[in-house]
């Protein structure tokens, strides 16, 4: 519960619309227990009524239509204002674990699997953002409910307000906290079981070809078949708790009606209730059960949404990667790029081992290797997604390690070989880089990247949609899109690494010379594999065992 809590400022804000569908919630169930016991009541007092002609059938059966049509309207209401403001949750979530995770990006716990932080980022929020929905609402509307039942019950059969109160409030506090607590375990392990499940699934995708041509996907098979026949345990364990937890509420709804009943026709031979009065007050009884019931069912709910608000937490307290220092020197105005001595490994030998570079401002500089030499690493060290264990790394001659994060990233820009373009307009793709800038600042990008033809001939233009992954796009498009993005940041210094992944010689001869005339004036610094064409580049250098020659 302590980690759903964290959240409390989150679902306040959704306040308004979950404070209305709890008062519509107490509506419907208000509606509903009237129209139970106005119903018990009319039929009673209709059957002892020997005048039929001297009983007034107009008011309870206008009575009766009323409740039904307050039901109706009360539970529609209800779910258009709980599910409103469950999706302006969902919403908030999401928005509040990217901004705590884009910070600690990328993660320093390689343990998390790639499938893990995609169930934590989709799944675990689903779970989350129903809480209220389907627990802690229901849980306050049968609260409320319950207790003006047993405060009507202390005015018309006070013997039966006692046994009713206590029954009631058992059904919906402790045989819900019971369930809580025997099912937290199971609840964990359902969400823990049902990550690594989707782990498996993404991971047999995405590596079907190696596992077939291995002839291991069968064994990968029975891996994945375990964990879900895991997986059904857990939840058929969870469903058993609720099924006992449903029974209990049966027995405490079958205990509060028997002592309502006996205290009822002890009232009915003493004269100080009419029978249809009491017949009335039974349904009632039994109709303020059907809620505890729901708040069970819903429990089950509750427990995975414990679980998955502690991963979430989790997640979101890992370490950020880059710590702005105390006192951050300004961006210079100088932009030459130092390595001195720099050392850097992962968990195995070093990938940097000493490495000196000097890069002048508005050089083009390219550097070869063999996969794993270390290229990408010493981009991603002058961005400071990692931090060297040895020598330092300045602009300027400040360090980097002495700048702020922003102040970094504004000042270099990166063009990875997997940047990625959005599932949306080219407009909203290229203004990542500058949302400020105007059409004709993009038009110019598109142009120095060498596209600006293609996207005039697009009916909409720059509104044009580009799908997911740009898949409405060729790859050499999609690069030179992605180069464009770059090229309108106002950044001093370009980042590329394996920019021409993917494209054909012809159209990687075209995009090294476009970039050559686009960033003229910048530093430019290029990690390939493919070969430099002459007069693109000011220099080549090729790293190998850690450094460069």
């Amino acid at each position: 519960m302590k980690a759903l809590l964290a959240f409390r400022r989150l679902f306040m804000r959704q306040a308004h619309g979950f404070g209305l569908a709890l008062i519509l919630s107490l509506v419907t169930l208000a509606a509903g227990i009237a129209l139970l016991g106005t119903s018990g009541w009319f039929i009673t007092a209709a059957a002892l009524t020997t005048a039929g002609l001297a009983f007034n059938l107009f008011v309870p059966s206008s009575l009766v239509r009323g409740f039904s049509f307050i039901r109706i309207l009360a539970r529609y209401g209800e779910r258009l204002s709980g599910h409103d403001a469950t999706l302006r949750l969902l919403a908030d979530l999401r928005g509040w674990l990217f901004s705590r995770l884009f910070p600690r990006l990328p993660l320093r716990d390689r343990s998390l699997r790639h499938g893990d932080l995609v169930s934590r980022l989709t799944a675990d929020i689903d779970a989350l953002d129903t809480a209220f929905l389907v627990a802690i609402g229901p849980i306050l509307a049968a609260l409320l409910t319950g207790a003006a039942l047993a405060a009507l019950l202390g005015w018309l059969l006070p013997a039966a307000a006692l046994p009713y109160g206590l029954a009631f409030a058992a059904a919906t506090l402790a045989v819900p906290a019971a369930l809580v607590f025997l099912g937290r375990r199971a609840g964990s392990d359902a969400v823990r079981q049902a990550a690594e499940a989707r782990a498996g699934v993404l991971d047999g995708i995405d590596g079907h070809a190696d596992l077939v041509l291995l002839g291991v996907l069968g064994t990968a098979q029975t891996g994945f078949a375990t964990t879900t026949r895991r997986l059904a345990r857990t939840r058929a364990h969870l469903a058993g708790l609720t099924s006992l937890a449903g029974l209990a509420v049966q027995g405490l709804a079958a205990l509060a009606l028997a002592a309502a009943l006996w205290a009822g026709l002890l009232a009915l031979e003493a004269k100080t209730i009419e029978g249809p009065v009491l017949a009335g007050l039974i349904l009632a009884i039994i109709g303020s059960f059907e809620a505890t019931g729901v708040i069970v069912r819903s429990v089950g709910k509750l427990t995975t949404a414990m679980a998955a608000a502690e991963r979430l937490t989790a997640l979101s307290e890992l370490p950020p990667t880059l710590v702005d220092p105390p006192r951050p020197q300004p961006w210079p105005d100088d932009t030459t790029i130092s390595f001195s001595a720099v050392s850097f490994r992962y968990d195995g030998p070093p990938v940097l081992d000493g490495l000196d570079l000097t890069v002048a401002p508005g050089e083009h500089l390219a550097i070869t290797g063999s996969s794993g030499a270390g290229k990408s690493s010493l981009l991603a060290l002058l961005l400071r997604l990692h931090e060297p264990q040895h020598g330092r790394i300045t602009i300027g001659g400040v360090p980097i390690a002495q700048m702020k994060e922003a102040d970094l990233h504004a000042g270099v820009a990166l063009l990875g070989q997997d940047s990625p373009l959005f599932n949306d307009t080219i407009r909203a793709n290229l203004l990542i880089a500058r949302p400020a800038a105007d059409d004709a600042a993009l038009w110019q990008a598109l142009a120095a990247a060498g596209i600006v033809d293609f996207v005039k001939t697009l009916p909409r233009g720059l509104d044009a949609l580009l799908g997911e992954g740009g898949r409405t796009v060729s790859a050499g498009q999609a690069r030179r899109l992605c180069l464009a993005r770059v090229l309108l940041s106002a950044a001093p210094i370009l980042l590329l690494d394996e920019p021409t992944a993917g494209l054909d010689r012809p159209a990687e001869i075209a995009f090294f010379e476009t970039l050559h005339q686009a960033a003229a004036g910048r530093t430019v610094l290029i990690v390939t594999h493919a070969g430099i064409p002459p007069g693109t580049v000011d220099r080549r250098l090729a790293l190998e065992n850690g450094r460069l020659a």
